[in-house]
Parts: C-alpha cells; structure tokens; sequence
C-alpha cells in the first residue's frame, strides 16, 4: 500500500506462476458472470417487443471477437455477447463492465466504485477484488476501504468548488440521474452536467444533489457553475421533463436549447400502442435524420397526418417542442450526432440506473454523488473530442450556421 492509498498493479513478468493461471482463470469466470448479468438485464427491456409472429423481436447473436484485457495478474480474455433486433430496429449491447476498445484494466481506485455499484459491500470488497487481482488486493481491508472512501469525499468536494473560467464552455448536456437507492424516504437523484469547451474536451462540471430536478434545484446547480466562472454556454441539451429549461431562462438567458432525441422518442412512443411503435418510430427518425431543417418541418407535417387523427397525444408530445427538437440545424452538421441526444451521461451512469435492490442502503446520499463522481472521472480518461471540434471557435465568436453548413458573408 503506497501512502496515498492507491494500489499498483504487479508486473505481468512477475505473474507466471500456475496460481496466477489458476487466479486469471477465476477473473476470467468473473467477467463472463457480471457481463452476463448486464445482458440480462438489458434484454428484459425488450421482453414486450416482438416479431409479428410472436416471437421475441430482440434475440442474443453469438458474441465479439474475443479480445485480451491486461490487468494487474497479466492478459486475460473476454467475449462480449452481441445482440440484433429482428425486426429491423437497430440495437446493439454495450457493456459496462468492459467497454468497447478496452485493452487495459484501471487501478483499483477506479474498480472500487463499480463494485460498489454492482451491489458489494465494505466488508465483500477484498474477496471480490482478490479473484479480479490476486494478491494485490491482500492489503485492501474494511478499513482502507474506508479511507480511500474519506480521500474520494475530501477530492469531490474540492472538484465541487474549482474555478471554470480558464475555458470556454459552449455545448452543455445535462440530465437528472435516478440511483434506486432511497434515503431519508426520497429517491435519490443527482443533477449531472457536462460541458464541452473549445478545444472539444468534454468534462463533468456538476454532480450535485437534487430534489425531483426541480427548477429550484437546477437554478442553484447553473448559480453555482456561474459563480464558479462558466460562461454563458451557446446551446444546451436535455430532456423535456425538467426544471432545467426554467432555470436555464434565468441564469443563462442567451443560451439556446436543444431537446434530447431520444427521451423524446420514448415519450412519443409511450402515446401509442406498441403494434404502432415501429411505424411511428420510423416517422420520427424521418424528421431528425432530415438533411436541412425545411425537410425536418416537412418529416413533421407527415408525421402530424399519419397519426394526429388516432393519436393526438403523441402528435402533441411532439409538437410542444418542436423548435427545441431542431435547434442543432443551427450549428456545424459534424456535431449533430453528439448535440441530438444526452448520450454521454447516459451511456456514463448506466450501471447507476440498474443497481440492484440488494445494494440498497449501502450508500448514503453522499456516498452516491462521490461514487458517481469517480466514474465521472473514470469516464473522461476515454472520452474522445468531439469530433469537428475545429468548428468549435466559430460558434464562439457567433459565426451563423443553417442546416450545418457555415453562412459565407457576402464580400463587400
């Protein structure tokens, strides 16, 4: 144990010995155990989906390419299960576990929050981490738990209160993360933001408690980023259902608003029976898969005259914010893929959003924002910039984009 309570992973020289073998092939049962759990889990999203002939629309589909993880014990293999839909809809299973492109396993300080997560307490964690690493979890007690726990809660509170004005941010994605946990008789919901700024790095810059994702609750998460020095973002992305947009009106009154794609689709979708569901889904993908904005309020018109006479409340889902729907047609066509949706909070707290019921009353509201503050941190270490990031200044200094493409001023 080094003093800032971080555990080296041995060299893979030093691990050659049949117990090793006998260690990797535990870890490797491990794996193929908790990756096998994450599919279960999100297959039963789809148990209601089927084919027109009955049968189950979303099936398993044999698995990737096996491909070597290297860890503190040495290369281990894995195989991720592959999934397809059958009737047509795409889906595709990505683990949580072992992301996509992972070749190499973090320390133990990044592990320690996703067996939390996964539901193993305090007094587990040293088993569970023997089997991943052998012997270099002999001196991970209950107690250096305990302390590397302190020394995440003392490094959250100062992330809490850094300065933000060294950057210029200009997209933000934000979202209301539910855990399942409970305390105090509330459901347990942080408020999530992260920010691109003009070198298209993205960052977390919030991960604070909320109540319901009231509009009181945002306005203090968006008064405290400005008091901290973040600038007034140039569009922000969200869903529908929150008091973000209120807030957002008040303390960053320029900023556009973009509405999340696929919690609108979800919303639409749960207006209409399901035997509909692919139709007025393949409506929706018409409009915000539409080259310019004219073809988007076209895809729109259709969409109101397929299904405004049997289905009004989807039709008015849609409708109310139609502007917000298509605010990305106003900035470069390259960010349209990462300004449509909240993906990167999604695919980051994913595992948050189906922790087990077992795990329920190992994390207090504050344990819960700290664990989520370290995947944060795990997650940013493999995000990628966001692509077209070139265009970034340009929407900075208000340069006026339609349908993705840069307004040329005309030479005087």
């Amino acid at each position: 144990m080094i003093e800032n309570n971080l555990i080296e992973f041995a060299s893979r020289e030093s691990n050659a010995d049949p117990l090793t073998e006998l260690l990797r092939q535990g870890a490797r049962q491990l794996i193929a155990q908790a990756v096998e759990a994450e599919l279960a889990v999100f297959m039963s999203a789809f148990a209601e989906r089927q084919c027109p002939n009955g049968r189950a629309a979303v099936v398993r589909n044999g698995y990737q390419p096996e491909r070597q993880i290297q860890t503190g014990i040495g290369a281990i293999s894995v195989q991720i299960p592959k999934v397809r839909a059958k009737d047509g809809s795409p889906v595709t299973f990505r683990s949580a576990l072992v992301p996509p492109y992972v070749r190499k396993a973090r320390s133990l300080e990044a592990a320690l929050p996703w067996l939390y997560l996964k539901g193993i307490s305090t007094g587990e964690m040293h088993s569970a981490l023997s089997v991943l690493v052998g012997a270099d979890a002999q001196g991970l007690s209950a107690s250096t738990v305990a302390r590397l726990k302190r020394q995440w809660e003392q490094e959250y509170h100062a992330w809490c209160t850094r300065r933000l004005d060294q950057d210029q941010w200009v997209y933000l994605w934000v979202d209301g993360i539910y855990s399942g946990l409970r305390a105090e008789d509330t459901k347990l919901c942080a408020l999530v933001v992260i920010g691109v700024n003009a070198q298209g790095h993205k960052q977390f810059l919030a991960i604070e408690d909320g109540v319901r994702e009231s509009t009181q609750s945002w306005r203090e998460v968006l008064l405290g980023l400005k008091g901290r020095g973040m600038n007034c973002p140039q569009l922000a992305i969200g869903d529908g259902a929150m008091g973000f947009w209120s807030a957002l009106d008040e303390v960053y009154p320029q900023s556009k608003q973009q509405r999340c794609w696929v919690h609108k689709t979800a919303n639409v979708l749960n207006c209409v029976p399901k035997s509909v569901q692919p139709k007025v889904k393949d409506a929706l993908h018409q409009i915000w898969q539409a080259e310019t904005q004219s073809d988007a309020h076209q895809a729109f018109d259709r969409f109101d005259q397929l299904f405004s006479a049997k289905y009004p409340k989807a039709v008015q889902c849609l409708q109310k914010d139609k502007d917000e729907l298509l605010a990305f047609y106003e900035f470069p066509a390259m960010h349209w893929q990462s300004l449509r949706t909240t993906n990167p909070i999604e695919s980051t707290f994913s595992t948050i959003r189906h922790r087990t019921k077992r795990a329920k009353g190992c994390l207090s509201r504050d344990g819960m924002l700290q664990m989520m503050f370290k995947l944060g941190q795990c997650a940013e270490q493999n995000w990628r910039r966001l692509r077209g990031f070139e265009d970034l200044n340009k929407v900075i200094t208000g340069v006026k984009f339609k349908d993705g493409m840069e307004i040329k001023q005309n030479a005087a």
